[in-house]
């Protein structure tokens, strides 16, 4: 087994301009709040939703496209970008396939679930809860830096 760290790129403001370059691209994304904090019952942090694409025809960028319009169905998201602006960042899943054998959506249950165990309760906006792929045996132990968030 082995570990592998996850770090993120600077944040980018959930905008139409930031958004664009991201078509095409798959991978999974991370939409957080800029200032306030969200109390969850282990610590507070800025994340609020944990998203992915797997195809590139839904890519980041229409995935984000959606959440920035409302189309994504997903009120929460909606709220708090009218309420307080949203950031973003995201890793390109092409760059994690020499480390990361599964499925993409196995990644994101995964990043899911260790959000949980550190903060414990899902991430405010996500209305769906992870695949139990803590207890699968995983090659790789993705360590993120959550702390990013706080």
């Amino acid at each position: 087994m082995k570990n592998v760290k996850i770090f993120f790129n600077q944040p980018e403001e959930l905008a139409p301009t930031n958004i664009e370059p991201l078509t095409r691209i798959t991978g999974l994304y991370f939409i957080f709040l800029g200032e306030k904090r969200i109390p969850y019952p282990f610590g507070n942090s800025r994340l609020i939703y944990i998203g992915m694409s797997e195809k590139r025809t839904n890519s980041i960028g229409n995935r984000l496209s959606d959440h920035y319009t409302g189309r994504s169905g997903n009120i929460g998201l909606t709220n708090y970008r009218k309420a307080e602006g949203l950031l973003f960042t995201y890793i390109n899943f092409e760059m994690l396939r020499a480390i990361w054998k599964s499925a993409i959506q196995d990644l994101e249950s995964y990043l899911i679930l260790d959000f949980v165990s550190k903060y414990g309760v899902y991430p405010i906006c996500n209305n769906k809860t992870g695949f139990e792929v803590l207890e699968h045996d995983l090659k790789t132990i993705p360590e993120v830096d959550w702390h990013y968030f706080e």
